[in-house]
């Protein structure tokens, strides 16, 4: 009999990373007896020996254990002695509550890929070869524990090899659920346009390689759903694509075959080149270099968004071609990516002209992640395949929670225990298809952790078809101000309790005056907010129209300043974008106030300013106005301000007014001065007003949060200035500042009000 014996419970991300076979060989390597198993909430173990032994097994445990998991929590209790003869992985124990940390899906790891490339392996050239280090996780599993059973693989059946592989403790592939090889596991197809098979296995894969050498669009199903994909080489397929995706300027994505090919199209620092070789493997944002891939790729955009080969199957594919592809989502633009091979042929006809399948199932979709570096941090601008649905600590719950998100960029949020389980990107709530993939992903959540919520949380505008379905859900809901939101989301981020100065700066947030916010300075705690400053208020001629047409939003910043007299001028950008009729028309409308809301969006004012100076009265997409504004500022030298935005105090809070910078923007304009100068200028007096603002409220902790601070040279320059002036900046890292982070400060929220 063993001197002393220990039970522990490990909680965290400990399943699916190899983390019982962790256990057994410790165990071993200090001759103890006991067993491992998972159970709903993470691992228990017990284990019998030498007491000695037993403590040096429990340092172990803490300091070696493997790299992809993360211990939350170690109880430990001593027990009497059993007399256990060996050390045993026992199948897992499926009652209990699901507190388990799910891990993201992982890039194939350096041994798979290996095992690939080696003709005397069995799994040469295999595209689902996978290991306890890498693979598959939270786009094959149905529910914990994590097992073969409630994965997607539960239909293939181990052959005796990958049997033997899966039960011998000191091999990579011991208890790696998602273990598979070409004689027991899923295989490629290659279709054409109608469902017709052309190929298998892989003459499949290189069936498809050709088709794209010839200026094909391919869909290829992947890891989280489809890409399509043509060579970035060829322009012709490039807009052919953008023509059948309805996507006529937006960036695509790229896919690289190798690191090297990567730096002769961009310029990658070394954390950059960090991120793009992390086990996460997300798009990447930098900046290109000239004379590198075409500009149909990513019209009038100095960034190209970049990654590298994450699973088999896009390593065997990037090496047969050799050259990078355009890698974009597998969808229609507002709908969520396809996941199955036959609605794929429906949704992606007569843009898709070959399809390479496999028979392994998605049990969600999951886009690629999309990030950036600010101020010499990641950003992650899309959370998704790699980070999601890793938790965020908060304050413990009594209850399970679930927030619904926001409209654009929306993600739903799970609170139990003291995790807060943030789902996947999901998108736009703009088509049917994408709200029932919201519904699918609260779903998923709910069933993954079993926790029904019993409480909701969205946000307070009354049409949001993620609030009213969160309102009709039964239960009691609180609502969330959409900016206030945005501050708790980097609050939680950061472990923040406040008070703090929040800047939240977006497009559009519903505010609970009736007016459009975007533009707002609150002071936070996770209890309450007030509205202490704000950019100065103007009115949007047309309303949602505007979002889409900077123009308005320019003619809306105009005719505050300067009433009626505003349409007397013809020598500006945004005047000579209508014709006299519409001018007329839009004159009206702010005179009579016929569908202009109030706002003080920034978004809405960074399109302004755009239009101003002459860049996209128009757009084409979300942002590309702002974007555009933010790029000709890089190319500038300046870094002071234009002109200072006055501050004016009164009872209810600080109005910072813009009309000093808009005028001095227009001088500048009509003075020759060039776009990319004035550009910095702006840049400049919104960091500048932060800081002044900052002044006059008096708190240390800042926090910026809101789309418009995807913008890294507003970011970056803000950031310097609170510094400079002894203030403490908190950003966004890990969690977006866009939309696709208010679900999370929703549930923050909600911890902190449970209702009666």
């Amino acid at each position: 009999m063993g001197e002393a014996r220990v039970h522990a419970r490990v909680q965290g991300a400990v399943q699916g990373v190899g983390f019982r076979p962790f256990i057994y060989r410790i165990a071993r390597k200090h001759q103890l007896t006991g067993h491992v198993m998972n159970v709903p909430d993470g691992v228990i173990l017990e284990a019998e020996g030498q007491k000695t032994s037993l403590d040096a097994f429990l340092l172990d445990l803490e300091q070696e254990k493997p790299p992809l998991s993360l211990i939350d929590q170690i109880e430990v209790q001593w027990i009497n002695p059993v007399d256990s003869t060996l050390f045993e992985i026992r199948h897992s124990e499926g009652a209990g509550d699901p507190a388990a940390l799910i891990m993201a899906d992982v890039a194939t790891c350096a041994d798979c890929l290996q095992d690939i490339h080696n003709p005397k392996d069995r799994r040469y050239r295999y595209p689902f070869t996978n290991c306890t280090n890498c693979g598959p996780r939270f786009t094959i599993l149905h529910r914990l524990p994590y097992d073969r059973m409630n994965t997607t693989m539960r239909g293939f059946a181990m052959c005796p090899e990958c049997q033997r592989e899966y039960n011998d403790p000191g091999d990579r592939r011991f208890h790696a659920q998602p273990t598979a090889c070409p004689a027991c596991g899923p295989q490629l197809a290659l279709w054409d346009a109608e469902g017709r098979e052309q190929a298998m296995r892989d003459e499949a894969l290189l069936g498809a390689a050709q088709s794209i050498r010839e200026g094909r669009i391919v869909a290829v199903k992947g890891l989280g759903g489809f890409h399509l994909v043509v060579d970035a080489r060829n322009e012709e397929a490039i807009r052919r694509l953008r023509t059948h995706k309805h996507r006529e300027e937006k960036p695509f994505a790229l896919m690289y075959p190798t690191l090297e090919q990567v730096r002769m199209d961009v310029e990658i620092s070394e954390l950059e080149q960090r991120l793009l070789q992390s086990p996460e493997c997300p798009i990447v944002l930098m900046h290109r270099k000239a004379g590198g891939i075409s500009d149909a790729v990513a019209p009038e955009c100095p960034r190209l968004g970049v990654m590298l080969p994450y699973t088999p199957l896009h390593h065997l594919l990037l090496e047969a071609l050799g050259f990078p592809i355009v890698a974009t989502s597998g969808n229609l633009s507002e709908e969520p990516i396809c996941t199955n091979e036959r609605d794929a042929l429906d949704r992606l006809h007569g843009i898709a002209e070959i399809f390479l399948v496999h028979n392994r199932p998605i049990a969600r979709h999951v886009d690629d992640s999309i990030v950036q570096v600010a101020a010499g941090r990641e950003m992650v601008l899309r959370r998704s395949r790699g980070y999601a649905p890793l938790p965020v600590k908060l304050p413990p719950t009594p209850e399970p929670l679930a927030a619904f998100g926001a409209h654009l960029k929306n993600t739903v949020a799970i609170a139990k225990n003291s995790n807060a389980f943030l789902s996947q990107h999901i998108g736009d709530l703009e088509t049917p298809r994408a709200f029932d993939a919201f519904l699918e992903a609260a779903q998923a959540l709910e069933t993954l952790y079993d926790a029904r919520p019993i409480r909701a949380v969205c946000d307070l505008h009354p049409d949001y078809l993620a609030s009213k379905h969160a309102r009709g859900l039964g239960v009691p809901v609180t609502e969330v101000q959409h900016h206030y939101a945005h501050v708790l989301a980097c609050m939680a981020e950061h472990g923040l309790t406040g008070p703090v100065l929040g800047v939240a700066w977006d497009g559009t947030g519903f505010g609970p005056d009736g007016t459009i916010w975007g533009g707002e300075f609150l002071r936070a705690t996770p209890v309450e907010y007030e509205r202490v400053a704000w950019l100065r208020t103007f009115h949007l001629p047309g309303g949602d129209a505007a979002v889409k047409e900077p123009r308005r939003s320019a003619l809306g910043i105009l005719y505050a300043i300067d009433g009626d007299a505003a349409f007397d001028r013809k020598d500006l950008p945004p005047l000579t974008a209508f014709s006299e009729t519409e001018r007329k028309t839009i004159k009206r409308m702010l005179a009579r106030n016929l569908n202009s809301p109030e706002t003080s969006s920034a978004g809405r004012l960074f399109d302004a300013v755009a239009a101003l100076v002459g860049l996209h009265p128009r757009t084409r997409f979300e942002g590309q106005a702002a974007m555009a504004l933010e790029y000709a500022a890089h190319r500038s030298t300046v870094s002071t301000p234009i002109a200072n935005m006055k501050l004016t105090p009164s009872k209810k809070g600080i109005t910072a007014d813009w009309e000093p910078m808009i005028r001095a923007i227009i001088t500048a304009k009509q003075s020759g001065t060039p776009i990319d100068n004035i550009a910095a200028g702006f840049h400049a007096a919104l960091a500048h007003g932060i800081v002044d603002v900052a002044k006059h409220i008096g708190l240390k902790d800042i926090v910026l949060s809101g789309g418009c601070f995807q913008n890294t040279l507003l970011t970056e320059w803000t950031i310097q200035q609170l510094r400079e002036n002894g203030f403490t900046p908190h950003w966004h890292h890990r969690i977006p500042p866009n939309d696709g982070g208010i679900a999370l400060g929703q549930v923050f929220y909600g911890t902190q009000h449970i209702i009666d």
